[in-house]
């Protein structure tokens, strides 16, 4: 365990102004607020912020981190609180200490909400601070370093794979390529323990049997480029088992085919010597195609830049070499440590300089809720990239498999939701295409446009997907407080009683909403009943018990009763499909049939023919029942008509089938055979059609086909 002095010694020698009391009293007040804790493998408590200060000190970080390294889990962990922290140590240092606690003390409602809602925290924190996440990611390190003491193999699993999911990807989007191996390593020794002892004997076996071969490689190397005139630094390593398992994965190939199991480095003094060290090792050496990246004249979003080459290098070895200045070379290693400035007057490192942590908070705008965010973040911390630029020239870095949509919205949210088409290299293309590296996109909008619910279903970045899924809350809130309105005002004529507006404020309160639209949305959705809200308002009002006085123009299936009309019924018109309206499966309900919508908790209205047998299950609850009506008799959008068939079992009968539903302008969605004997088949079919008459016509055309037996519109 690093002793005090040791500590203030250390950051002494690279900070010479760093604070050396408040580090000495930080020191003093972690070790006795954690006192006589400890941790799972026996050590006492305090010896681990002081590992994770003495990691940090290797980076050359500020006295103030320094000090949040020691005290970032005395709120956590013991009776400490921040406004004593503050008062101790400043504002700053407790603002960087609540950034990286975590909201243990918070009830959410399960483990997935606890950690979306730290990780959620996290990023607020270190968009205004970047030196919360360093201390955090050291955190991890050392926490990853002790794993193996913690005894139940679930929760090392768990915090493994919170590892690889999280903080790997926040290392490596950063430029913490020293924190990011390890951590990657550390974790996937654990998740995938067999991978990792199996590449681990084989890295062995190389070992033992060329053991001088790095060393060999790298003096040719050095000799090569020496004789070109050019002075380099040369270092080779074996690459870690989790980087070898990622490019199996990745390219699908066994150890054997992998071409850089060994990286070299090449350090040279400007940009021109590294274009220069690739041009003489090209001319003599063979290059293994598809393996060169430009990194200097295309930086990684985290600012890495490096020349990367495949060769069949010295001794015939498939090596990987990677080509920088020092500069570069410190970057690639420390990340936005390696920008840091200590007390020269400049101003700290803000997290919002970096595009990716812009977006991430854009996400948490979007989201919904902290799981929405979490499972979104993941999917922004991509790893495999391709890069396109706008017209103008400017570069968009997206993942693997982006679609024009996704381009748009890395523009910007307004410019995805306005999107209507696309232009790629000067040709208009489907939304949906997959760019490429090098792509020139060009975005054509329209204010008019909204976004589509089916772009979610092909777009890959978070940032795309939580503004979409905004625009669909939106639009299902405004269909949901519509219908809850409408609801509420038919309740209120029929229970004789005045609706108005000020009369629901009284009672938004009870029914635990912010506003009167908010009250009609629950309404609508269902999770309240028009009932509910009349005795809440009108408390002497009494319930109506006969179905018929509250519905007299829907009566129950057997039951005599004319047609209901247009008049006071419920508009479908208008109504995004598959959002507040939902037709139901047991009976298929089709423009023409005489239809009622029953209003389901979480889906709105769902609607059914008059006479589905389902009703009857609804015949105790009649605040749920609706009188609606087809605004159209048909129409352009297709409705799914069910038919039991009962088909002979002889050859064309399956095609004399499709024929005859396809001359009459019908289309098959889906088909179910449910029993099949030795003559005959019987199945369900799922068709397309505009109305109760089109389904009628197929219906009659299929009854006089001669290898179907009988035709019957299905039920339930």
């Amino acid at each position: 365990m690093i002793r005090q002095f040791e500590l203030v010694e250390r950051v002494k020698s690279y900070d010479p102004g760093a604070d050396e009391g408040a580090l000495n009293r930080a020191y003093v007040f972690a070790m006795k607020a954690h006192g006589a804790q400890t941790r799972a493998s026996g050590d006492p408590y305090f010896s681990h912020p002081l590992e994770v200060a003495g990691i940090l000190t290797d980076l050359r970080l500020d006295d103030n981190s320094i000090i949040t390294a020691l005290l970032h889990d005395v709120v956590e962990d013991t009776d400490a609180t921040l406004e004593e922290i503050e008062r101790a140590f400043g504002p700053e240092i407790a603002r960087l200490v609540d950034g990286v606690t975590k909201l243990t003390r918070i009830e959410l409602q399960s483990e997935q909400s606890h950690d979306a809602e730290n990780f959620r925290k996290l990023v607020l924190a270190m968009s205004e601070d970047i030196r919360v996440l360093l201390v955090k990611l050291a955190d991890r390190v050392h926490n990853m370093r002790t794993l193996h003491h913690i005894s139940s193999s679930d929760k090392r699993r768990s915090i493994a794979r919170e590892t690889m999911d999280i903080y790997v990807p926040l290392a490596e989007r950063i430029g913490m390529q020293r924190f990011k191996d390890e951590l990657e390593n550390l974790a996937f020794q654990e998740l995938n323990p067999d991978a990792h002892n199996s590449i681990l004997a084989r890295l062995e076996f190389l070992k033992r049997e060329g053991e001088d071969v790095p060393e060999r490689i790298v003096e040719e190397l050095r000799h090569v480029l020496a004789a070109a005139g050019i002075e380099v630094w040369v270092s080779g390593r074996i690459k870690a088992p989790s980087s070898i398992w990622r490019k199996m994965q990745r390219y699908n190939v066994g150890f054997e085919q992998l071409s850089d199991i060994m990286a070299f480095r090449i350090v040279v003094s400007s940009i021109a010597d590294c274009y220069q060290t690739m041009g003489e090792l090209h001319s003599k050496y063979p290059v293994v195609p598809g393996r060169f990246k430009d990194y200097i004249s295309i930086a990684k979003p985290n600012g890495y830049r490096s020349l990367h080459t495949g060769l069949i290098g010295p001794e015939r070895q498939r090596i990987e070499v990677q080509i920088r200045t020092r500069e570069m070379h410190e970057i690639a290693e420390l990340g936005v440590a390696a920008h840091w400035e200590y007390k020269q007057g400049t101003e700290q490192v803000d997290g919002r300089q970096y595009r990716w942590l812009r977006e991430l908070l854009d996400i948490l705008e979007q989201a919904s809720n902290p799981e929405e965010f979490l499972e979104h973040t993941k999917l922004e911390m991509f790893q495999d990239q391709v890069f396109c630029f706008t017209p103008k020239g400017d570069l968009i870095a997206l993942p693997q498999g982006a679609t024009p949509i996704d381009f748009a919205y890395a523009v910007h949210s307004e410019v995805g939701n306005a999107t209507v088409g696309v232009k790629v290299n000067g040709r208009m293309v489907p939304l949906r295409v997959q760019l490429r590296n090098g792509d020139q996109v060009e975005i054509v909008t329209s204010k008019a446009q909204k976004p589509s619910p089916d772009w979610e279903a092909f777009v890959v970045t978070g940032k795309a997907k939580a503004n979409i899924r905004r625009f669909i809350r939106q639009e299902q809130r405004a269909q949901y407080a519509e219908l809850g309105s409408q609801i509420l005002q038919k309740s209120f004529r029929q229970a004789g009683r005045e609706f108005t507006e000020k009369a629901l404020e009284g009672v938004v309160k009870k029914f635990k909403r912010d506003t009167v639209v908010d009250l009609y949305a629950s309404v609508g959705q269902g999770h309240h009943t028009a009932r509910e809200v009349l005795v809440a308002v009108f408390p002497d009002a009494k319930p109506r018990r006969r179905l018929e006085s509250v519905f007299p123009s829907i009566r129950p299936r057997g039951r005599p009763g004319k047609p209901t009309g247009k008049d006071g019924a419920v508009p479908l018109k208008g109504l995004i499909p598959g959002m507040a309206v939902h037709f139901a499966h047991c009976c298929h309900p089709l423009p023409g049939d005489r239809i009622v919508g029953i209003v389901t908790t979480g889906k709105g209205v769902t609607v059914h023919t008059i006479d589905c047998e389902t009703l009857e299950n609804f015949q105790d609850t009649p605040e749920r029942w609706i009188d609606i009506a087809w605004d159209v008799a048909g129409g352009e959008t297709p409705h799914l008509g069910r038919l039991h068939l009962v088909v002979a079992n002889e050859p064309g009968s399956l095609g004399s089938l499709s024929t005859t539903i396809g001359k009459n302008m019908g289309n098959i969605s889906n088909l179910k055979i449910t029993s099949r004997s030795t003559d005959f088949f019987e199945m369900l079919i799922d068709v397309e059609v505009s109305d109760v008459k089109h389904l009628t016509t197929i219906i009659a055309a299929l009854r006089a086909t001669p290898l179907i037996v009988s035709v019957e519109r299905a039920r339930g």
